[in-house]
């Protein structure tokens, strides 16, 4: 699926020399609905359609660098990025100077199985075995789990190798969220998909600006917060998943 937005990522990234972008960090970790990646740049999704607007009512073009989840920290420390978004302050380590948008995305993490595991299981109970993860990510509901040798990750580079290693049955289940989710079991027939066993974390994600004086950033702020009440951000949220965020823009940081 492609928004109308998102035939202007050509432009972000065509932009003249002289022009000086707003750069944005894409996690190569990501899956559709958030972001498709074609050759190390992103084509469509919720992350870079948000972006790209956000960069053209600011009046700048819109620059995507794909990174890893490892790399983020020190590419918005040294300057190489500007703008992160889809994120938590509990993600980001200390020693930066940013300045955090109002809550913008509602993030639903849970567990999966395929269509024979049970429809719901308990954490505790779970016997010795690998859980699908992705390379890099945090799972502080697993985690205790994970340091007492109960349960051990089984890394892939991306949220949709994640599941489709689930599906080709490598562990009985795996880690996603709920976009990612409805977005995979689209595209595969009822006996193929994949079912919630257990919710494993709820939280609100925001953007963050380097506090830099090159950067507007009060003025990526105010964008983003107008994107959000106006319901723009909501809007492109449904376009890809047919769902309304539920996360409340409130003014202050997260």
């Amino acid at each position: 699926m492609r928004s109308a937005m998102g035939a202007l990522l050509m432009l972000g990234t065509g932009c003249l020399a002289d022009e000086v972008p707003l750069r944005f960090a894409i996690t190569d970790g990501w899956a559709m609905p958030m972001v498709q990646i074609e050759r190390g740049r992103p084509t469509q999704g919720i992350l870079p359609d948000i972006m790209t607007s956000l960069a053209t009512q600011v009046g700048m073009p819109a620059e995507f660098h794909v990174l890893s989840r490892a790399r983020m920290d020190g590419a918005m420390k040294q300057g190489e990025i500007d703008v992160r978004c889809y994120v938590s302050p509990d993600w980001v380590s200390e020693g930066g100077n940013y300045l955090w948008s109002v809550p913008l995305f509602f993030q639903r993490d849970v567990l999966v199985g395929t269509a024979n595991a049970p429809a719901a299981v308990t954490l505790a109970t779970l016997a010795h075995q690998s859980i699908g993860t992705v390379l890099s990510y945090t799972y502080p509901t697993l985690q205790p789990f994970f340091d007492g040798g109960q349960l051990h990750r089984d890394d892939a580079r991306s949220q949709e190798q994640v599941l489709a290693k689930l599906l080709a049955g490598r562990y009985r289940y795996a880690v996603t969220n709920q976009w990612a989710l409805d977005w995979f079991n689209q595209r595969h027939n009822a006996d193929r998909q994949l079912h919630e066993v257990a919710l494993l974390q709820e939280q609100q994600l925001s953007c963050y600006v380097r506090d830099d004086p090159k950067i507007p950033a009060q003025r990526i702020l105010r964008t983003l917060l107008k994107m959000k009440t106006s319901g723009e951000i909501d809007a492109i949220i449904r376009l890809y998943t047919g769902r309304r965020d539920t996360s409340q823009a409130e003014a202050g940081s997260p």
